[in-house]
């Protein structure tokens, strides 16, 4: 009977045990949080409340076995604006892994995070700090991954980052840090990111073994500070020359004699360089001037009707010789050849592109032209004229002041610059998708674009994509697999750029969506010869399911846009799937795209 009591007693005790523990809650930890919660501006509704537990229920929060204390919270992409509350997240005094990434945090670095001794990874990664870095990371000797990039933090590296004796990862890219780069001397240490900074000196022989793109995008000196070099044998004796010590006027002579003949070396391979890129087509100030072939051929052949021709509608009152009289400016050398921008005597100004590598005959290109000059639609460039001669082919187009998409994305990415908003991305989705299923429906549906890139999309006049450049690709030699993979927005299936098709056309527009997600150019170089595509990147990063990764930091500051870039983000993705037969047409392409704003006023549905 007293063993049974026992027993029965023991069970008790063992069950009382286990519900005592599960219903153990971290009280002071779940304050801190709570605290925490009750101080901060947020987007997205967490689902932190005082009568449901801490460890089993709150998003993000994560406990230790007896679920006595809080050791992991990661919120990323949560919408969380402003400064960290004082007194809140340093009271988790056992919290190791603490991710507030891809958010909006604003403010210097917590100096009460000083308190976290026991953190083993700090992600503050894509949020908008500021400041300088703490002066003293001795107090997390623990910390093995620390990820910092992408903010605004400037001043220097503290040397202290080479207390952090467990580190294996640091990653202070895209800030405005400024000085030499400390000597880091931590042999854990694995991953190295300190690109895009402003750090000057040279490289410590600590950090050689690291590839050189960690340190790109700097002000780093060329010369890096290598090892000591080894004694070298005592040489063999020689016999000694006699030295004559030169006077400070023959020096002086010496040096200006060589700065002369230097100079005169320098002028004459410029005059080279000039002669042989006026021979190939160089980009002249003028094209009357720079074009003297094109001119000549021009005026042989007028009598056979062979001046620009102009499309029906166009309202441009200028003939070829006024064209050869503008003033140009280059605008850039692309894969189908030089586009400059001609302001012409009465004030006119167009776009004129010179082809290059054009094989085929008049008919033929003729044809081609009239099929792209009768295309009038408020999201595709139109052509005005076109010139068609044995030695040159010209297209006049409409010049867009703002420039092209690539330019406002990609340009002057640094202090100062204005960046492109979500609303006037999403519009440029929106009429560059429009523009391309329109094209698509041309010359009974057989007409393709061939090359939709950011630098052929402009905006119109509401501020909607508007694409240029179309149809070319079929006109031209086949461009070398090699180099059209390189530009990033080609189709795997694509080996000759004159067999573009409707799909390989929605694999590049799949490209662009990207781009304008992530910020990142189609291809980038990770350091010597290896090339990264966006797409293969993107899908790679959300394939680890860290989603909110891929998006560009300048995007953060937008309030609610998030369900609508991962909208976007999923549109392109299945604009890019390897296979062509997968994709999606491009008229259901504009249906999606529209979609993502379907409750906007601004964004009437395409007719």
């Amino acid at each position: 009977m007293k063993m049974n009591l026992l027993f029965i007693f023991s069970v008790i005790l063992f069950f009382g045990a286990v519900s005592f523990s599960a219903l153990a809650e971290p009280v002071e930890d779940k304050q801190a949080l709570l605290d925490f919660l009750h101080n901060i501006h947020y987007l997205h509704s967490l689902n932190w409340k005082q009568n449901s537990s801490v460890c089993r229920e709150w998003r993000g929060v994560t406990c230790n076995g007896d679920n006595s204390r809080v050791i992991a919270l990661r919120l990323p992409g949560e919408g969380i604006q402003g400064p960290i509350p004082p007194n809140t997240l340093s009271r988790l005094s056992a919290v190791q892994i603490l991710s507030l990434r891809l958010n909006g945090i604003s403010g210097s670095f917590p100096s009460d995070f000083s308190k976290l001794g026991n953190l083993t990874g700090l992600y503050l990664q894509f949020n908008n700090f500021s400041g300088p870095l703490p002066s003293d990371f001795s107090m997390w000797k623990n910390l093995s991954i620390l990820d910092l990039s992408n903010n605004g933090f400037n001043g220097s590296i503290p040397t202290s980052v080479s207390n952090l004796t467990h580190l294996t990862s640091l990653n202070l890219a895209n800030n405005f840090l400024s000085g030499v780069i400390p000597d880091i001397n931590v042999p854990s240490l694995q991953s190295l990111n300190l690109t895009n900074n402003n750090l000057t000196g040279s490289v410590p022989r600590s950090l050689l073994r690291f590839p050189g793109w960690a340190f790109s995008g700097n002000n780093l000196s060329s010369e890096t500070a290598l090892p000591p070099a080894l004694p070298l044998e005592p040489p063999s004796p020689q016999p000694q020359k006699k030295t004559k010590k030169l006077s400070e006027p023959a020096i002086l002579g010496i040096v200006i004699g060589g700065c002369f003949l230097g100079f005169v070396v320098i002028a004459l391979l410029m005059v080279c360089c000039y002669s042989k890129k006026d021979k190939e087509g160089g980009l002249p100030t003028k094209l009357q001037k720079k074009e003297g072939s094109l001119k000549k051929n021009v005026s042989e052949s007028q009598d056979k009707n062979n001046g620009l021709v102009f499309f029906e509608g166009c309202n441009l009152a200028f003939d070829l010789e006024d064209l050869l009289r503008a003033s140009a400016e280059v605008l850039g050398k692309g894969t189908f050849g030089t586009t400059y921008k001609a302001a012409l005597e009465d004030a006119t100004t167009v776009v004129v592109k010179r082809l290059k590598e054009v094989p085929v005959a008049k008919k033929e290109f003729e044809q081609q032209m009239e099929v792209i000059g009768s295309i009038r639609h408020p999201n595709v460039s139109a052509l005005r004229a076109y010139y068609y001669s044995k030695d040159e082919k010209l297209t006049v187009s409409d010049y867009h002041e703002q420039g092209s998409v690539s330019a406002m994305l990609h340009g002057n990415r640094g202090e100062g610059r204005i960046p492109l908003d979500w609303e006037t991305r999403l519009k440029i989705a929106i009429g560059a998708a429009r523009g391309i299923a329109h094209i698509h429906k041309q010359n009974s549906g057989k007409l393709v674009h061939g090359n939709i890139k950011a630098s052929n999309i402009f905006l119109n006049s509401k501020g909607y994509g508007c694409i240029s450049d179309i149809g070319l690709a079929a006109l031209m030699s086949p461009m070398p697999p090699l180099g059209m993979r390189t530009a990033g927005y080609r189709a795997p299936e694509v080996t000759d750029s004159r067999k573009a098709t409707h799909a390989s056309d929605v694999y590049s527009f799949g490209v662009l969506l990207l781009e304008l997600l992530t910020g990142k150019s189609p291809i980038h170089s990770t350091g010597g010869d290896e090339v990264v595509h966006l797409a293969r990147w993107v899908h790679s990063v959300v394939r680890e399911e860290w989603t909110a990764e891929v998006f560009d930091i300048e995007l953060l500051r937008y309030p609610n846009i998030e369900e609508e870039m991962v909208e976007m983000l999923q549109i392109g993705m299945n604009c890019v799937v390897r296979m062509p037969e997968q994709r999606l047409k491009m008229t259901d392409v504009v249906k999606m795209v529209e979609d993502i704003r379907r409750r906007s006023p601004e964004n009437p549905p395409s007719s």
